[in-house]
């Protein structure tokens, strides 16, 4: 076979030719190796433009816009998760195409966190040529009959086994176990095999071999394999990288940036396949022509560029090209060839390395050499480490400026300062070449300075990283079992909902009555709803939570305008005397008319009271309960509008003209009302949660009359005190009832509102650690504090618009050390327990909006919705699930839902305003 001839090197001017080959041979042989040698040289300018060119194609590929050229493919892998160190077990590996021409089955067992480490048991096997080069099913079956030689000899019996296959070439990967082989490389080109799923071939020839019960888990290249298998330091390992017989990296990228995965959460093991990366632009300047004839020679001309110049390979083989042709042209060995120098594969990767270690020294080298049938003299053994160390320099520093792409891609997408990885390593050319890593470390520094990188030598060649694929995906199931049994009783069917509204409009009408009922379905003496024509300026208050709002309405032609301050409510005063409650609100009105210049004024006034009343009257408002954490003595059972009234008279010299209490359901559906006419129901999701309607009043039977209409406070927060919600009731609801201030009470209130999910949430996540789910099992002392994980972190991490590393920055703020897996599954249960209050929520519409339509003897019913509360406004999907809830429970009616500006107070004002309209009475 003729390499020389092949070189095609240009005849230079005053040089004189090799007699035999008629090439470029100077009469000075240094300056013909040094030539030779300078071919190899990367500067750092070409060294960047592989980084940039390499990391562009590797975002194009991602988007599903890779370019034929430079056919860098972005392969996803299935792996989701990196190990956490609980992974155990035993588990079988197959390692086929790692490490050339031979097959490796090892034997795995992971003790876990406690365990003491087993060392892997394993066994290799030479692959003959003609298994290599023949039919794919001969390959398989090979690779069935050494799996079964080698479990024959372990106490095996009759137990399944899970299988890890490590199958390291260019695949498609549809699964975790499905992946389509692309193309053969590194000398194999079995026939029927490519475009085929490996995995069922594999399993096929198990199949026909018969012997043992193995499953096929996964589906692992040997650059996952790596990752994986490296040993867990500060922080998980998110980087493989391999230089054996190829090279190939592979990293966690966020799943939302792969187009061909359907997922925006979470990560995804990303084979880069960089083997193959072929852009001439880049690659061009540094192809010597010995890397021309390499690729030439080879079984896949033109494929696998950059592979060519790094793989363990193909370095041996340049080697020997660099040397023939120097001794052909009678610079080395005093001109003679021997028939190793001459052969294709004559000079391997092992005799590069050792002729480069340092410790060799010179006897050694000449040995090796001799051991080539060559007679080399002490100058052609220098050049020869010369020669060796180019061509090995040149691969580190090629490898170097395609992690460093790796490394910028994972910095951008992760949007960090500063990135600290780990990379594992791994492969022949790491573990045998004396100053392969400390070239790449080096160049990796220039190209990437802003990237903390460790290189941490991968555990038994990857393949007890195969094994830990397999564990972790088998850890990842069973953890999906006990997330999914955990979230299950939150999944609430079509059936369950249609229930929760039969059991609502059941409750409606008993309280309606007067009957027992857990809905006490309050008249709220609003008769009705704004038509636009009233006019003048009101005084509002509203109180329902820890700050307390006055307001100034001015209701005039052209709409509405509010002025309006916040006063705060001290723990001390909420849960102090009744009294000192009500002298602080006034205290708090009359700080705001002087600010505002209406002292000595007396405009009618409207209460927002945002508690649970029984009225008497449109200014009378006896309270049933304190709720949302107030507890002032010696206010439940009296009219808050007298125990106000009071207060004034105490303060004296103060005109107050109390006009209406209103609560802030009523408020709210008030204040859409003033701007759409068909807004007749009210419905607050918030802190705590209600809602009112517009009633018949000949359906009301504490008010007398059969004419008009009668808006109802349902209070229907505490929906299913009578027991009736028991079936809905998780383990976590019952935790967090019995924790509150009022067990047993308010149990619709404490499954859909703002002061409750966070706990609901919180107690959820202790259950999935306490079961090994999350964490580690690790319980943290932050996690068991009572609401340390608020209502707003699930709006803050259900947000669309959230990437998972913002997850985890809110999740860690709370001390809370997780992995990507934990984040999502922190996620899910987040999304479980908000869908239910939303559904639950939409339920509860539902029935009110169906009684309405029933009422009035419509087919079809238009009615809005007025809406105020954090929850329901802040949480990125509440509202649409509310909807959709009403849409299919409610199919004949049409809900708007109209989101209040300022609904307490501008309600409260608009009742006042209306009373004074039906009333007929000048109040301006």
């Amino acid at each position: 076979m003729d390499f020389i001839g092949s070189l095609g090197l240009q005849q230079r001017e005053g040089v004189p030719s090799c007699p035999q080959e008629g090439l470029p041979c100077p009469s000075n042989s240094s300056e013909l190796v040094q030539e030779c040698l300078q071919q190899f040289k990367v500067t750092g300018a070409q060294l960047r433009q592989i980084q940039i060119s390499l990391l562009d194609s590797m975002e194009q590929a991602l988007k599903g816009q890779a370019s034929p050229a430079s056919a860098v493919r972005m392969l996803p892998t299935y792996v989701g998760s990196t190990p956490h160190g609980t992974e155990q077990g035993d588990f079988v590996v197959l390692e086929l195409g790692a490490t050339g021409a031979s097959l490796r089955v090892l034997w795995v067992t992971l003790m876990g966190i406690e365990g003491h480490k087993m060392e892997p048991r394993s066994q290799e096997f030479v692959i003959p040529q003609e298994v290599m080069l023949g039919p794919g099913q001969q390959l398989f079956d090979f690779a069935a009959r050494c799996l079964s030689e080698f479990l024959d000899a372990l106490p095996v019996g009759n137990q399944g086994l899970q299988l890890g296959f490590s199958f390291s070439f260019p695949c498609h990967q549809t699964g975790l176990d499905k992946s389509t082989l692309i193309s053969w490389t590194k000398g194999f080109r079995c026939s029927g095999v490519e475009g085929q799923d490996v995995v069922q071939l594999l399993r096929d020839a198990i199949q026909r071999q018969g012997t043992y019960s193995i499953d096929v888990v996964a589906v692992v290249n040997d650059t996952v394999g790596t990752m994986m298998g490296c040993e867990p330091g500060v922080g998980p390992c998110e980087v493989g990288l391999v230089v054996d017989t190829g090279t190939n990296a592979c990293y966690m990228e966020e799943a939302r940036h792969v187009a061909v995965l359907d997922e925006d959460r979470g990560r995804v093991c990303i084979s880069v396949e960089w083997g193959s990366f072929s852009d001439d632009g880049a690659l061009g300047p540094v192809l010597t022509i010995f890397d021309r004839t390499l690729d030439h020679e080879s079984l896949n001309l033109g494929a696998q560029r950059f592979e060519k110049m790094i793989g363990g390979l193909y370095l041996g083989e340049l080697v020997r090209l660099v040397l023939a042709h120097l001794a052909q042209c009678g610079v080395l060995f005093g001109g003679y060839t021997s028939p190793a120098l001459l052969r294709q594969g004559g000079i391997l990767l092992e005799h590069v390395a050792e002729i480069e270690d340092p410790s060799a020294g010179a006897a050694r080298v000449h040995a090796i050499l001799q051991d080539l049938g060559l007679n080399p003299s002490a100058s052609d053994a220098e050049f020869v480490q010369h020669v060796c160390a180019a061509v090995c320099t040149r691969a580190a520093q090629l490898c170097a400026a395609a992690l460093a792409a790796v490394l910028s891609r994972l910095q951008h997408s992760r949007e960090q300062q500063t990135l600290q990885i780990a990379v594992a390593t791994g492969g022949r050319v790491f573990e045998r070449h004396p100053r392969f890593l400390s070239i790449l470390q080096e160049t990796v520094m220039l190209l990437a300075p802003e990237c903390d990188v460790s290189f941490i030598p991968s555990v038994d060649g990857g393949g007890q990283g195969v094994a830990m694929v397999t564990a972790v995906a088998a850890r990842l199931a069973a953890h999906r079992c006990l997330l999914e049994e955990t979230l299950a009783p939150f999944r609430l069917t079509r059936e369950q909902l249609a229930a929760v509204q039969a059991q609502m409009r059941e409750a409606m009408a008993k309280g309606l009555q007067g009957e027992a009922s857990s809905l006490r379905m309050l008249p709220t003496y609003v008769r009705d709803t704004p038509d636009g024509s009233e006019r003048g300026d009101f005084l509002a208050l509203d109180l329902g939570g820890t700050n307390f709002r006055v307001l100034l309405v001015h209701v005039a032609t052209g709409g509405v305008q509010i002025t309006s301050q916040i006063y705060s409510i001290p723990e001390c005063v909420a849960q102090g005397s009744g009294q000192q409650l009500f002298d602080h609100i006034v205290d708090c009105i009359v700080d705001f008319q002087e600010k505002q210049g209406l002292s000595g004024q007396s405009l009618p006034l409207g209460f927002t009271f945002s508690f649970p009343c029984t009225q008497l009257g449109l200014d009378q408002g006896i309270l049933l309960n304190w709720t949302k954490g107030f507890n002032a003595s010696d206010c439940e059972g009296q009219d808050v509008v007298c125990l106000l009234r009071e207060a004034i008279r105490r303060r004296q010299a103060v005109e107050l003209n109390v006009v209406a209490i209103v609560n802030d359901t009523v408020g709210t559906m008030m204040s859409c009302g003033y701007e759409d006419p068909h807004c007749e129901v009210g419905l607050i999701v918030g802190t705590g949660t209600n809602a009112c309607y517009m009633e018949e009043l000949r359906n009301v039977a504490s008010v007398a009359g059969d004419s008009g209409h009668m808006c109802i406070n349902m209070e229907w927060g505490a929906f299913g005190d009578d027991g009736s919600l028991s079936m809905l009731s998780t383990r976590f609801d019952a935790s967090v009832d019995q924790a509150s201030i009022n067990p047993g009470k308010q149990r619709f209130e404490k499954m859909i509102s703002g002061m409750y999910l966070g706990e609901i949430v919180r107690h959820t996540l202790l259950h999935l650690t306490s079961l090994g789910v999350l964490f580690r099992g690790q319980q943290t002392q932050r996690l068991q504090t009572r609401d340390i994980f608020k209502t707003k972190f699930l709006s803050e991490i259900e947000s669309d618009s959230l990437a998972l590393r913002q997850v985890r920055a809110i999740l860690e703020d709370l001390g809370l050390s997780l992995t990507s897996d934990d984040a999502l599954m922190v996620l899910e249960v987040c999304q479980a327990v908000s869908q239910r209050a939303a559904q639950l929520c939409g339920a509860g519409v539902a029935a009110v909006v169906e009684k309405i339509r029933e009422n009035r003897g419509l087919e079809e019913l238009t009615v809005s919705v007025g809406v105020d509360g954090t929850l329901y406004k802040l949480h990125p999907h509440f509202s649409s699930l509310v909807a959709a809830t009403v849409r299919e429970l409610a199919p004949r009616c049409v809900v708007t839902f109209l989101q209040s500006e300022d609904g307490s107070g501008k309600g409260a004002a608009l009742v006042t305003a209306v009373a004074c309209r039906l009333a007929q009475m000048p109040c301006v």
